[in-house]
């Protein structure tokens, strides 16, 4: 019986101790099974034992009870710490750290997907001492986002022409303008499709007779089915046109600029750089001058000028008739105890291109902003300081994700540059340069598909209801622009303003003039059309974040 009791009694410590740290007791009997005594059974006698008896034993083979307990102890434990061995990769800073020479200003994405200029083999001698080859700041060419899209005003609205409507089954909404040029006898003429606009000059002495608007079309594209186009009537018809070609050219942008650190390598820690050096400092004044937001009349890139509640500062520069605001992570609002900055990504990580600026050694990981948007960065490095002039010479190194195409300017061989006045054309040609080809990566093609089909179909609705009126069809009065457009222009446009702090007109006397706006504004189709490209294009990329970079 007390042998029972002292089996049962010495189970129940068992398990409460394996239990703990060895997940269960399965490999343990239980119930009436018997098992024969072994060194575990003598060990848990010693410990049931008072301690007047055990005391002799222990002094007498210390050493071998010892060494049984161990190897008990060793066997139960074996099999799960072997499940919690592994090895762990090397930190990214001893890597860094063996590679010969100078380091590299980006370093590629371990999952891949990013192109790097000047590539790695070739960043062996970016001494300022190096010969300085490339071109200079007269073939520094900014590339256009749509070449085509001025046409129409340039060549169309101070002459007499005609446009068409129709609706293709295969193709969708067309609008086509034709412009008989009699001084030059040529024939001009602009297809306008979901897909894209095509633009063709014919010679009149080609034709016995002036073609008709469907084998003009057809001239053009020969996918068109239609047999018939209407003509429009509208005579604000080209203001239409104009906004319709046009809503893609802006003469603003904007871009984030972020400060890496010695030994800074991810994104919280870059985010998280609240003081600004001189040097740093020294190079933002080469990209533009730094500015108070509280009341900025220029284009403000989504910051807030009226409440300041986007920070006090930011820095901007005109460039050959353009506008660019950064958007400076130091100087955009820095909250306490959030370690991912939601203040500064939601602008720098829904801007398309962002520069890097380096202080030490430290490479740029191509991939450690993550954002969406986020497509091309430009890395700048300040790698020595001249003797003579007191000037500084810098580094640049491009990085941006497959889908972008190539642009220019081209990176000069060593990527060096010792004047700062041309470093600052080459980085603001660049940066345009390259927001213009990321357009072209499949995220941004598709968004900029969407907005020209609803844009076309708009415009196709519009001109076909406004012709109607002019031609008195009694079924038809006269009607506002695009109702359905107006609402989701307001809806955007709204948000917008709740985003960026500006109060909205509403209540009293001020809830009067939106009303008169609207009125005064039914036949101001150009400005619809450019709230509509608003609301279905840049505030796709701008004022909607994604979930990764709002949590």
């Amino acid at each position: 019986m007390e042998r029972e009791k002292r089996n049962d009694s010495s189970f129940s410590r068992k398990r409460s101790f394996t239990f703990g740290a060895y997940e269960g007791v399965d490999g343990f009997p239980c119930g009436d099974e018997t098992r024969p005594d072994s060194a575990e059974d003598n060990i848990l006698d010693i410990l049931d034992s008072p301690a007047s008896e055990r005391k002799p034993f222990l002094s007498a083979s210390s050493n071998q009870r010892d060494t049984e307990l161990f190897e008990i102890i060793e066997k139960l434990q074996g099999s799960r710490i072997d499940e919690q061995r592994c090895e762990f990769p090397l930190p990214l800073k001893s890597q860094l750290l063996t590679i010969d020479g100078e380091l590299p200003l980006i370093l590629p994405s371990e999952l891949g997907g990013y192109w790097i200029d000047p590539p790695l083999e070739r960043v062996a001698d970016v001494s300022p001492t190096s010969s300085h080859f490339g071109f200079g700041p007269d073939s520094y060419d900014i590339m256009e986002r749509d070449g085509e899209a001025k046409i129409y005003h340039e060549f169309f609205r101070s002459r007499y022409h005609h446009s068409f409507i129709a609706v293709d089954p295969c193709l969708g909404p067309l609008v086509l303008s034709v412009c008989l040029e009699e001084e030059e006898n040529k024939l001009r003429v602009i297809l306008r499709m979901k897909e894209c606009s095509l633009h063709g000059v014919f010679s009149v002495s080609l034709f016995p007779n002036i073609p008709s608007a469907v084998e003009l079309a057809k001239m053009l594209c020969d996918r068109v089915t239609i047999s018939k186009f209407e003509v429009v009537s509208y005579l604000k018809a080209p203001e239409l046109i104009s906004a319709f070609d046009e809503h893609r050219v802006s003469p603003n942008f904007k871009f984030g600029i972020l400060y890496q650190k010695e030994g800074q390598f991810t994104e919280e820690d870059i985010l998280s750089n609240s003081e600004e050096s001189e040097e740093f400092k020294e190079f933002l004044s080469i990209l533009g001058e730094t500015i108070q937001l509280q009341g900025f009349a220029g284009f403000r890139g989504g910051l807030d000028v009226c409440h300041g509640q986007t920070g006090t500062e930011a820095v901007f520069t005109s460039f050959h008739g353009r506008e660019i605001m950064y958007h400076v992570a130091t100087k955009l609002p820095f909250t306490e105890g959030d370690p991912q900055q939601l203040q500064r990504k939601r602008h720098i990580g829904n801007d398309i291109v962002a520069l890097v600026y380096q202080e030490g050694q430290t490479p740029f990981l191509a991939d450690v902003i993550k954002s969406h948007f986020l497509h091309c960065f430009l890395v700048v490095r300040r790698i020595q300081r001249t003797e003579d002039s007191g000037g500084a010479v810098y580094q640049v190194s491009v990085t941006a994700r497959e889908d972008v195409p190539r642009f220019g300017p081209v990176l000069p061989d060593p990527p060096i540059f010792k004047d700062c006045s041309l470093l600052r054309e080459f980085l603001l040609t660049k940066l345009i340069n390259a927001e213009i080809s990321c357009y072209k990566a499949e995220r941004f093609s598709k968004l900029e598909l969407r907005t020209r089909s609803s844009l076309l179909e708009s415009l196709q609705a519009e001109l076909s209801t406004r012709s109607q009126c002019m031609m008195g069809d009694p079924s038809l009065s006269a009607l506002p622009c695009s109702d359905g457009a107006r609402e989701r222009a307001i809806r955007v446009r709204s948000h917008s303003f709740e985003t960026l702090g500006v109060p909205r007109k509403t209540g009293g006397s001020g809830s009067q003039k939106p009303k008169m706006e609207k009125n005064a504004e039914s036949d101001k189709c150009p400005g619809n059309l450019s709230a509509l490209s608003d609301s279905l294009g840049p505030a796709e990329l701008k004022d909607q974040t994604s979930p990764q970079e709002e949590t």
